[in-house]
């Protein structure tokens, strides 16, 4: 909405000069942590059938409690103010409108453990009343899906496999068994597990005996019939990526598609398959369709239901392989690859109402654009700058309903045109507004990219961000952030663990860059970190930093400090060994020793692929033809001399806290300045709220210790 001044006139500008006296603006303050846990944070949203209202959780952070609570809320998408849903209550999730625009499907935990709910839902007012449970099953509802005709809905439970399948004819005996089982456990002085397969932990837990299930709910009746009875896998897998059922139901709601891994050693596997399933006949048996090695993932139908598309990649075993988009024809029965020239990702897919186009995101160049793909297969842009997802095509047709967040912006929910002869600043529309008032008092400066040449000639990107109240004739510290993955990406993103404006707030030039491994720069490049962990991404990181020096004069070299997590950590401990051009180093849940880090993460087909094979196969050879030995920092301990953080975690299963222990150890042997932040509660990430301030505060700390002298 257009600002209206009272002093319009510019012929009575100075008459009326001594009436309307410049108004300054407030100045503004770099952003503090506290600001950050202020913020509310986005989350799931949905849109009614008729496009008329807008759904959509949001998290609100506690620090003095250490809690996040989320709330549903409702808004008109045209204009109008938000309002807490009538039936909600903190914690509830996974709001849904139904397609007869009457009623909403939401879970809810407020009886005991979460399960399905149903209220009413007046499209006029937005007003929802009269809620009711549809579940009561003993081992709660989780990622639940509106069938299209309302009559039925899919939902995850997990369940012992080995227990009475839950049928229409027979539910009770089944949950009983399940539930005298979960009891048992709890009560149990014996807290032991016998394994007798491999992924029994994964990422922050251990998997135990029971094992993800779909179920259907009929909802006049309240039958339950478990769609997967007895199947040892999970379905949806664990690797799923997106999180929810990785499912949908036909335009008929007569069939399921869904995705499902059965390789026997779902520890070295990412072959998920998409099956289809007769929901009309009992006694049917789930039909796989996809034929390609790789994963298959997120099937959705088209609303004519004549195809299915799904995320596929093409490579067994290799996680981070090209993510395609498959196109399956149901009456010819036949799979391909819709944009086959197309190189990057295919992350997030939505079908307009149409069925004659398919809406995508993808990472590219540090953002996460919206693309048109038509069944003809020509791709097309629909909006650039920022990262979307969420994607809701409105049956107008030229509208997408999005949530989109910016370095400089957590996520809020926009309108997307899609119309390709209006200018890209008139194709967003914002319609929630979640931290306005908080952002406009803070100084968020704005991140810029650039381009170098890496040693090998390939062009790639990095980005800088100046401190607030940048002065041109200063010098300032560095921060040299480097992501995970290694197949990811840093750009155009909010984030609440690794925020690059926190980092740039307290006087610090942050310099992030995307090196080989990277995603966005097509699949060649994601490629090129396979088996070269140390090498071309390395100098890649080098070539970058020194571009930035040689090309921004107000950035001081001799105070720079390098900081990663995850892959990022690697990297932090391989350049521990390999260069001193840095003031110290943070290295947060990286790879120390790549063998024992082999027998002691989870996901086994990761570290298979990347080292080209298992430790053993490489026994016996020289060190240099060995990866595993090659691309070690332990092997460079000897050249250790940079102050340097250690961070991990004791709930870390995806790189055993083994491996900050074994850098600590090997730093304070060498007597090399150093200090270890250990979190007995989290995992790979930090996630609770005073968890955060400390890792925050202790990296800070750190940084300013090292390069500004501060103690």
């Amino acid at each position: 909405m257009r600002k209206i001044t009272i002093c319009l006139s510019l012929a009575l500008a100075f008459v009326l000069a001594s009436f309307c006296p410049a108004q300054s603006a407030p100045a503004k303050r770099p952003m503090t942590f506290d600001d950050l846990m202020k913020m509310k944070r986005l989350g799931e949203t949905a849109v009614s059938a008729d496009g008329k209202w807008l759904a959509y959780a949001v998290t609100t952070v506690n620090l003095d409690q250490n809690t996040k609570t989320a709330e549903l809320w409702i808004q008109s998408i045209v204009g109008g103010e938000p309002k807490k849903l009538d039936v909600a209550q903190p914690g509830d999730s996974g709001i849904q409108f139904a397609s007869d625009g009457h009623s909403v499907l939401f879970l809810s935990g407020r009886e005991g453990g979460q399960q399905i709910w149903q209220a009413d839902f007046d499209a006029a007012t937005g007003a929802t009343a009269n809620p009711k449970k549809l579940t009561a099953i003993s081992t709660e509802a989780a990622d639940a899906l509106w069938s299209p005709d309302g009559n039925s809905v899919l939902f995850t439970s997990t369940v012992y496999p080995d227990c009475p399948a839950i049928t229409p004819a027979d539910a009770a005996t089944g949950d009983k068994c399940n539930a005298d089982r979960d009891a048992a456990a709890a009560v149990s002085k014996v807290k032991a597990q016998i394994f007798t397969h491999l992924l029994y932990r994964h990422w922050d837990h251990f998997t135990g005996e029971k094992r993800s299930h779909l179920f259907l709910l009929t909802v006049a009746t309240g039958a339950l019939r478990d769609l997967t009875p007895n199947d040892p896998h999970d379905v949806p897998p664990f690797s799923l990526e997106g999180g929810g059922c990785g499912c949908a139901f036909a335009p008929d709601s007569k069939e399921l598609a869904f995705t499902e891994n059965l390789d026997p050693e779902p520890a070295i596997s990412v072959s998920a398959k998409i099956f289809t399933l007769d929901l009309t006949n009992p006694a049917a048996k789930p039909v796989a369709i996809s034929t390609s090695l790789g994963g298959n993932f997120n099937p959705a139908y088209s609303p004519n239901g004549k195809y299915i598309a799904w995320r596929s990649e093409a490579r067994a075993g290799y996680e981070s392989d090209q993510f395609r988009l498959a196109l399956y024809d149901r009456d010819a029965k036949t799979a391909s690859d819709l944009i086959p020239k197309f190189n990057d990702w295919v992350d997030e897919i939505a079908w307009a109402p149409n069925s004659k186009m398919i809406f995508y995101t993808t990472g590219q160049t540090g953002n996460s654009p919206i693309m048109i793909a038509t069944i003809d297969g020509h791709p097309a842009y629909v909006t650039t700058e920022g990262e979307f997802s969420d994607l809701h095509p409105l049956r107008d047709g030229y509208t997408i309903i999005a949530s989109r967040m910016s370095v400089h912006r957590p996520s809020e929910v926009v309108a997307v045109s899609i119309v390709s002869d209006i200018p890209v600043s008139d194709k967003l529309r914002g319609i929630t507004e979640l931290n306005g008032a908080l952002l406009a008092q803070l100084d968020l400066p704005k991140m810029e990219d650039f381009w170098f040449t890496a040693k090998d000639g390939t062009k790639l990107q990095g980005f800088i961000i100046r401190p607030p109240g940048f002065d041109p004739a200063k010098k300032y510290p560095v921060k040299l952030i480097i992501h995970g993955g290694p197949q990811g990406a840093l750009g155009d993103s909010w984030s609440y663990r690794w925020n690059a404006e926190l980092f740039a707030a307290n006087g610090y030039v942050v310099v992030m860059i995307n090196p080989r491994g990277s995603t966005g720069y097509g699949q060649a490049i994601v490629d090129g970190v396979n088996g070269d962990w140390g090498g071309k991404p390395f100098t890649d990181l080098m070539t970058g930093l020194d571009y930035a020096e040689q090309h921004y004069p107000f950035i001081d070299k001799t105070r720079e400090c390098a900081l990663g997590a995850s892959y990022g950590g690697f990297m932090a401990n391989w350049i521990l060994g390999h260069t001193d051009r840095f003031k110290c180093i943070v290295s947060h849940d990286g790879m120390f020793n790549p063998e024992s880090a082999y027998g002691t993460t989870e996901e086994l087909w990761f570290n298979e692929w990347e080292f080209k094979g298992k430790p053993w196969d490489y026994y016996g050879k020289p060190d240099a033809e060995n990866p595993y030995r090659k691309w070690s920092p332990a092997m460079s301990a000897k050249n250790f001399k940079t102050p340097t953080l250690v961070i991990h975690s004791q709930l870390d299963y995806r790189l055993d806290v083994a491996e900050g222990f074994q850098l600590f150890t090997t730093l304070q042997r060498l007597k090399v300045p150093s200090k270890m932040l250990y979190f007995p509660d989290e995992g790979h990430w930090v996630l609770k709220p005073q968890n955060s301030r400390l890792w925050y505060k202790t990296v800070n700390d750190w940084v300013d210790e090292w390069t500004k002298g501060r103690k």
